[in-house]
């Protein structure tokens, strides 16, 4: 049975604590279709029990079975499993329709079936051109191994095609046009895609894979450094905070691993040490007023909330993609900082936070958006002497389903409204 809404609250702002990190989903996601491309040679260690790594893993194991028989896979919310499985269902024997939830089908998926098309897949839409659902006919026969794709929209695209590369027995030639937006993970994608053996040249603007297997290797997954960001979060509006965190590094693969910087400016000191990272609240912070998540565009949400709650006026860049995310996360953020009087002002390609009139009232009821993201970065306004109602709280499962749970072991009250 899910819950309809939780309302939190906190004695004291003071927090302590150790948390276990689910594994990430990023990883995870890419290492689960380099395991089913490799055919079982990979192993992964530290699968993450996030509902969107489940919803691939579930996927997957449907499409391995379909045997030239048609299949429909309903991956639900799970953005990344959408855009993976439609380069990696052209691979296998079989027919499949590949749908998900109704803010799935309203997600342009465009570009990469285009990209695919020119490669020689078999792609149809079976509702709206250029959005899901899909029809895709497996077993695809390569005709060319060179493609263009823009680099501005989803780095989700270009992960999907890179993964499938070596398996193409033409292997692949890909050339991002423009800027490439989230660039961290597509180095994360590569990344893994090297340790477990193939090899790749990217040299300016164009990737170049060719075909090669996978080879034998244990994948271990680290802990979410997306995750991460919210206890960052809760730490900044404490009063005296020191969260550990098991298992974070310093040099991850990660482009989420930027929330330490970034904290830096909000009063969060983080010491790395050997099995992890600690958190402490402390009375430093700088006076920088812009901040750019291009190459981290997860971490905005974060950030934007904590700012209201500091009555920090700041200017961000690079939230383009998040309006084509699990909701129109700029809205989202727009109408629910607007329930306290915050203002997030789209100019362009640059976003202006207003505080000035924020007054946190004793209750406050947050709309979550079928977003994960929005309801773990709402909740660390419960530190603001505020008790704080989330709606569909359930929604946290896509990523990081103890969250609830591990509030409550560090201070928070938890309860069903």
């Amino acid at each position: 049975m899910q819950n309809k809404c939780l309302q939190l609250s906190h004695k004291d702002r003071k927090v302590k604590g150790t948390v276990h990190l689910t594994g990430s989903k990023s990883e995870c996601n890419r290492a689960l279709i380099i395991q089913a491309l490799s055919k079982g040679l990979v192993h992964i260690e530290n699968v993450s029990n996030a509902a969107d790594t489940v919803t691939l893993m579930n996927a997957l194991e449907a499409a391995g079975h379909a045997r030239d028989k048609r299949v429909t896979i309903d991956i639900g919310p799970a953005g990344t499993a959408m855009r993976f499985l439609t380069s990696y269902l052209n691979l296998v024997p079989g027919s499949f329709l590949l749908t998900g939830t109704q803010r799935m089908q309203e997600r342009p998926i465009g570009l990469l079936t285009d990209a695919l098309r020119k490669l020689g897949a078999q792609i149809s839409f079976s509702k709206k051109h250029g959005f899901p659902p899909l029809e895709i006919e497996g077993k695809m026969t390569q005709v060319t191994n060179e493609i263009q794709i823009n680099g501005n929209i989803s780095s989700q695209y270009i992960s999907s095609l890179l993964l499938v590369a070596p398996i193409l027995p033409k292997g692949l030639i890909l050339k991002i046009k423009g800027e490439l937006a989230s660039k961290p993970y597509v180095s994360m994608t590569l990344d893994m895609m090297k340790r477990a053996g193939i090899h790749y040249e990217w040299e300016g603007s164009t990737i170049r894979i060719d075909p090669q297997e996978y080879q034998k290797i244990a994948l271990k997954i680290e802990p979410d450094w997306s995750a991460a960001s919210y206890w960052y979060s809760i730490v900044a509006l404490s009063e005296s905070g020191e969260i550990f965190l098991k298992g974070l590094q310093k040099n991850s693969i990660q482009g989420d691993s930027e929330i330490a910087d970034i904290m830096a400016h909000f009063g969060v000191k983080s010491t790395f040490q050997s099995d992890g990272v600690l958190l402490q609240k402390t009375d430093e912070s700088s006076g920088k007023t812009h901040f750019d998540f291009k190459k981290c565009p997860d971490l905005a949400q974060t950030i934007v909330v904590l700012a209201t709650a500091l009555k920090r006026d700041l200017s961000f860049s690079g939230l383009e993609t998040l309006k084509i995310k699990e909701t129109d996360r700029v809205a989202a953020l727009q109408n629910e900082i607007g329930k306290y009087g915050a203002q997030l002002i789209e100019e362009g390609e640059t976003y202006y936070l207003k505080t000035e009139n924020v007054l946190f009232r004793k209750e406050l009821r947050f709309s979550t958006y079928e977003d994960h993201r929005m309801a773990m970065a709402f909740a660390p306004l419960a530190l603001m002497g505020v008790l704080i109602q989330i709606e569909e709280p359930d929604v946290v499962e896509k990523s990081y389903p103890d969250f609830w749970k591990d509030l409550v072991s560090t201070g928070f009250r938890v309860n069903n409204c």
